[in-house]
This record gives structure tokens, C-alpha cells and sequence, in this order.
């Protein structure tokens, strides 16, 4: 039905936020829209855009970005790195709506979009359904030319019971179904000629286990020689006090099954170390190993009551390259290729892709045009294509498991 790649790089850290707005921005200085749109993107590196993390601090401020539900995480300092394209497309005069897509409701550059459903609590089945039928009335009435639809169960039920549980495809099933529904919806409306659909994620997924794989490190270091620490899990991000940098280090350079860098031999390969808010030690757990400070901070999720109900069975966050870290890209639509089985891409060149759907000149980004021309009927070198009355409708889901969605 149309183009499937065989699977999508996230960037390192395989996090949400850090991949956000690797989607979702380019340079600051130089978007979308022959095609109204509902997408993500900034093309850029993390080390470039300085969404580094999940949860990061400013020393010199000595302020938090915790998972953006603090107020401090609003403050402009972690989102003006980047123009995100919803922002190019603001001041291009071009409205946008956005469906709980995390950063929506944040003034970034001094813009916001035109409208924003903020993200609060995790979107039920009904709350997609519903995105996603307001967000394709909008682009039918001229009310937006680019949409974003943030979905996040999958993720959540991943996290939860593991990548591989039934909870997790069950879950999956719905999307399903949601996704067929908005199909049937475009043809009633006899759109399937007006609208290029993408679906992507930001991540994939892998096991744990809190029995054996759990890396304590007040075993191994004392945390009162620390002046802070952010996150959990795969990467986790070290403040020493600086008269006891080299003691952890070398501490914790003994510790089986994880890395700790100092932030001048962090692998290039992550893009990562030149980041504004990188910490002077980066710890990086094994696939499905995780540090924490002790076990009675691990995560755990709770029942729709508010008790404990049990440990998380499934993270990401690890390096990158491994094969569970992988996310997925799916799309459709008259500017695509039928049946189309695409080569790999890394989520820095979705950026390229939307902008030459939107008709716009992409600002400098860190993705390969080469990578993803093949995707769509007729290509040129990287430039916007003429205008036209398609739109665009892309759909992040946050999580892997492309092969089980019937929808391509």
C-alpha cells in the first residue's frame, strides 16, 4: 500500500525527549506545507538540539528538566536550541495544530502553535480516535496545515509488562484499529489522493530484570561525593563533586556490565557529547541491565487505584545501535511509492522527508536526503516540491513492534 523501511536508528540516548526533538527540529536559523501536515521534526543531532535527556540539569542555573513535568522544564533554556518545525511553520504564517505532542504548550523561539491539546496524563484509545479525526478536520478546513499526533500507549504498556507481553499486543490491536478507522475516514471523505500519512517512533524496546541485571552504585561509590544525579536506567548522568571526579571514575570504570565516560571519551558515534547539559560522567548499562542508586528507587507503575502494582518489565534508552532500540517508519499517500520496501533510516532524515512533502527548503540538519529520496514517486535533489493540495498526516507511536501493524 505504500513504503515501509526495514527499520529506523533512534538517536543516542534511545529516550523520548532526546528524540522528540531529534524529529522535530533543525537549525535555528533557517518547515512545512504545499501539504497542510501532521508531523514531527528537527533533523538534528542531540548534542546539536541539547535535548539531551529525559532528565537533565543546569548547573550554572541549577535548574531541572524532569521528564517535562516540573515547571522548571518549561523554561526556554532546554527547548531554544532548536527550531522545531512547528515553529518554522509559525512564522511562515502557516497554522498548526498539535495533539498532545510533549513541548506543544512551551513558548520556543517565542512561538507557539496555533493550537495545542496539551499533553497531561497518558491519551486513552478514545483520546487518539479523537485526535485524529479533529486533526484531519483541520486540515480539510484550512484551520491548520500541519498537524502532530503523539500516542503513547504502546509504550506505556512495554514499559509495564515487556515488549513481548500480551498487554503490549493487545494495545497494539487498538492502534490497529484506530489506524484502520482514519484510513475508512480519509476515503469517505475522498482524501486518499490529498493526504501522505507517516507513522513513526522515537524508540524501540527491550526486557529487564530486577532479579539480576540491576547495577546499584551506592555498592560501589558514596553518593554524598556526588553534588547530582539524573534518570536511571541506561544512561544515567553524574555530577562528582570535583575533588572526587578521578576516585568515581575509577570506581566505577571497575564495574561490570556498564561504561562510564568522561565527556571527552564518550563515542562520537552517539552525537552526543558536545551537548550543553552532558554531565562530567555518563554511565551506559549493558541491553537490559540498569543503574540505579539502590534498588528501592527502581520504577514501578501503578494501578488505576494509585497502589504499587509491580516493577517495570520493559526500558530503552540503550545504546542506539542495538537491534531493539530500533524504532519504525511507515508511510503512504500520493507523493509515495506503492508497495515500496525501503533501506534503513536514522531518525535525523525524517526532517528531509516532511520538508520536501511541505514544500519548504529544510534548514541545515544533521539527516541524509540520500537515505530517503527512494521513498517517494518522483525525486530531486533535496528541495521542496511544487505546490500542491496534498497534506500531510504523520502519527508518532512510541514504541517498535512495526511488524505487527496491519495497517501498510
Amino acid at each position: 500500500m505504500g513504503v515501509k523501511v526495514d527499520y529506523m536508528t533512534p538517536d543516542f540516548p534511545s529516550l523520548s525527549y532526546p528524540n522528540y526533538y531529534t524529529l522535530m527540529t533543525a537549525l535555528e536559523d533557517s518547515g512545512l506545507c504545499p501539504s497542510d501536515t501532521i508531523t514531527v521534526g528537527t533533523g538534528r543531532h542531540c548534542e546539536v538540539h541539547q535535548m539531551t535527556g529525559n532528565y537533565m540539569w543546569d548547573q550554572k542555573a541549577n535548574v531541572s528538566f524532569d521528564i517535562g513535568v516540573n515547571k522548571e522544564s518549561l523554561l526556554p533554556l532546554w527547548w531554544n536550541g532548536s527550531e522545531p518545525l512547528w515553529v518554522t511553520m509559525m512564522k511562515a504564517k502557516k497554522n498548526v495544530s498539535m495533539y498532545y505532542w510533549p513541548g506543544c504548550e512551551v513558548e520556543i523561539l517565542g512561538v507557539r502553535p496555533s493550537y495545542c491539546r496539551e499533553y497531561f496524563s497518558v491519551p486513552t484509545d478514545k483520546n487518539f480516535a479523537d485526535a485524529i479525526s479533529d486533526a484531519l478536520e483541520s486540515l480539510c478546513n484550512n484551520s491548520a496545515e500541519m498537524a502532530a499526533v503523539y500516542y503513547e500507549r504502546i509504550d506505556v504498556e512495554g514499559h509495564h509488562y515487556g515488549p513481548s507481553s500480551q498487554q503490549r499486543k493487545n494495545a497494539l490491536k487498538e492502534v490497529d484499529k484506530a489506524l484502520s478507522n482514519m484510513i475508512s475516514l480519509i476515503k469517505r471523505k475522498g482524501l486518499q489522493n490529498d493526504i501522505n500519512v507517516l507513522l513513526f517512533s522515537d524508540h524501540g524496546m527491550t526486557d529487564i530484570s530486577w532479579a539480576d541485571r540491576v547495577i546499584e552504585l551506592k555498592n560501589y561509590i558514596n553518593m554524598s561525593d556526588t553534588i547530582q544525579m539524573k534518570d536511571r536506567g541506561p544512561v544515567v548522568s553524574l555530577w562528582p563533586a570535583p575533588e572526587k571526579h578521578a576516585e568515581i571514575y575509577q570506581k566505577l570504570k571497575a564495574v561490570e556490565h556498564m561504561d562510564v565516560y568522561n565527556i571527552e571519551d564518550i563515542p562520537n558515534r552517539f552525537f552526543y557529547k558536545k551537548g550543553k547539559f552532558v554531565s562530567p560522567l555518563t554511565l551506559v548499562a549493558e541491553k537490559g541491565w540498569f543503574i540505579v542508586e539502590s534498588r528501592d528507587k527502581l520504577p514501578y507503575w501503578e494501578n488505576g487505584t494509585g497502589r504499587k502494582e509491580a516493577w517495570q518489565n520493559g526500558w530503552h534508552g540503550y545504546d542506539n545501535e542495538l537491534m531493539d532500540m530500533r524504532g519504525f517508519f511507515l508511510a503512504y499517500g500520493p507523493d509515495f511509492r506503492s508497495n515500496y520496501r525501503a533501506p534503513p533510516i536514522r531518525s535525523v532524515d525524517v526532517y528531509n522527508i516532511m520538508c520536501s512533502l511541505a514544500g519548504v527548503q529544510p534548514q541545515p540538519n544533521n539527516g541524509s536526503w540520500s537515505r530517503v529520496e527512494c521513498m517517494l514517486r518522483n525525486t530531486a535533489p533535496l528541495a521542496p516540491l511544487p505546490p500542491c493540495s496534498s497534506c500531510v498526516l504523520a502519527l508518532a507511536l512510541l514504541s517498535l513492534f512495526s511488524r505487527q501493524i496491519s495497517l501498510l
